[in-house]
């Protein structure tokens, strides 16, 4: 049956790709959510989008008037000036006048008024698509439960059988009977929310096309309403190709086993200090020279001091974003959530803009981005993913609270998205702090299971020999000999 229906798109691009293509014509929809949450807005971009594609539509409104409503929407350049209005709020004059009724119900006088004002409007408009903000305006004129179904059971016969496609919104009641009322008579239900976790989006029901299950990002920008499907990263039908980027420094290359394939995903962990974005972007500088493109996202420095640091050590990024190989993006604190975060890594390597992606760091995204770190953990699975399956090689710093020692992996359990682990550390050394580096992991080929000595001055990244003849380097306090109750040779 999907495939026999053409959808028709609600005016928002994220929000037709949930609804598996869109809008189903002829059917009525439920915007469902608390005030603030942007239902008004959803459906003047349903409007916006009917007028785009010369339609003919309408809004009936009852809680802002027309003004307001334009006004609002032309803060966030959403334009439906050309659009019909029916208003079916009260006057001004309504709180000063004294209003009785002494023969009838209150609620059948209004009630016939609501009900002839909207045939009416409809037969001479005859729109394409409506909106009717909120639906809760014909609640309140019908005297109980069972009229309103009444109501709305002939409002939508009305509507189909004019082949109107229509938008209603409606804020939660504490009237279980409404709420249940409502939503099992329209043929989708749009939930918006709005908490700690920034604006929510998720499609509850959606007849005859289905819906992509989940809550989803959703924002409200300069250009109005924007949403970001959770990222569904698309089956690998390449085939896995063993061209490595390397760090093009030998001792660093042989460490890695020669260097990290393309196509993975290698965090480079440890302590705050030690070299973990230095040594990252020495891979990107690399990768550069065999015309590799890098895009990098900041969250725990802005784009100047990463300039600097990486400038000061010999690694010319300057250069490279002037030649085009590389771009860095220095993400605000808290402004996105993760699926705009990862719509917007996706745009750029769409626009195939990068081969690399580095994100530094990944302490800093589960404070920056908004939302539970458990879901966010998921969320930057299913991105690097999605960069694998697209041929992107992705790098991750992650900072683990130990000073010295590696007591794990990873910050935050997320050793199982990594390919390949390097750390480095610090280790206590004739009465000084040293830095090491080695690797813990590398699924695809065999790598070194030495560690080594690690240094960063001003001509850049200086990797010593293999340290022998020590045991204790994990625990951050190396002695020379064998460890006790181990065998010698």
């Amino acid at each position: 049956m999907q495939g026999s229906i053409a959808p028709i798109s609600s005016g928002v691009a994220g929000l037709d790709e949930i609804l598996n293509g869109g809008l189903v014509s002829g059917r009525m929809y439920l915007v469902h959510g608390r005030p603030g949450t942007g239902k008004t807005l959803l459906g003047m971009h349903f409007l916006e989008e009917g007028l785009e594609r010369d339609e003919t539509v309408l809004f009936i409104h009852g809680e802002e008037s027309q003004t307001e409503i334009l006004t609002n929407g032309a803060a966030v350049n959403v334009e439906i000036t050309d659009a019909e209005f029916l208003d079916l709020g009260p006057d001004s004059d309504f709180f000063t006048e004294d209003y009785s009724y002494d023969l009838v119900e209150p609620s059948e006088i209004e009630q016939e008024r609501y009900t002839q004002d909207i045939h009416e409007a409809i037969r001479e408009i005859d729109p394409d698509r409506i909106v009717v903000d909120p639906i809760t305006q014909l609640r309140y004129v019908e005297a109980n439960e069972y009229q309103f179904r009444k109501r709305i059971l002939s409002f939508m016969r009305f509507l189909k059988e004019r082949k109107l496609t229509v938008l209603t919104t409606a804020t939660p009641s504490a009237d279980r009977v409404y709420n249940t009322e409502i939503r099992s008579l329209s043929d989708g239900i749009i939930e918006l929310e709005r908490g700690e976790s920034g604006r929510r989006i998720e499609v509850a029901k959606h007849r005859a096309l289905g819906q992509r299950g989940g809550s989803h990002g959703m924002e409200i920008r300069d250009n109005g309403l924007e949403v970001y499907p959770q990222l569904l990263p698309d089956r690998q039908s390449r085939p896995f190709e063993r061209d490595s980027v390397r760090f093009g420094i030998d001792e660093l290359d042989d460490l890695s086993g020669g260097g990290f394939d393309q196509e993975t995903v290698t965090f480079i962990t440890g302590p705050t200090g030690v070299g973990k974005t230095s040594t990252g972007t020495q891979l990107l500088a690399s990768g550069a020279d065999i015309g590799l493109r890098s895009a990098v996202y900041l969250f725990e420095e802005n784009v100047e001091t990463y300039d600097h640091r990486s400038e000061s050590i010999g690694i010319p990024v300057a250069e490279m974003r002037e030649e085009g190989t590389l771009s860095i993006t220095e993400v605000e604190p808290r402004t996105l959530s993760s699926e705009e975060f990862a719509h917007m890594v996706k745009r750029q390597v769409d626009r195939q803009e990068a081969d690399i992606v580095m994100i530094d760091g990944i302490n800093g995204y589960t404070m920056s981005i908004q939302g539970d770190e458990e879901v966010l953990s998921r969320e930057l699975h299913a991105l690097t993913r999605y960069l694998k399956n697209r041929g992107v090689t992705v790098v991750i710093t992650n900072e683990i609270p130990e000073i010295t020692g590696i007591t794990s992996a990873t910050d935050g359990n997320l050793s199982y998205i990594a390919d390949n682990i390097m750390f480095l550390s610090y280790v206590e050394m004739d009465g000084s702090l040293r830095k090491v580096v080695g690797m813990l992991k590398k699924r695809s080929s065999r790598y070194e299971h030495n560690i080594r000595e690690f240094e960063i001055t001003s001509d850049g990244i200086r990797v010593g020999e293999s340290l022998s003849g020590l045991y204790g380097i994990l625990q951050g306090t190396p002695r020379a000999g064998w460890p006790p109750d181990s065998p010698q040779e």
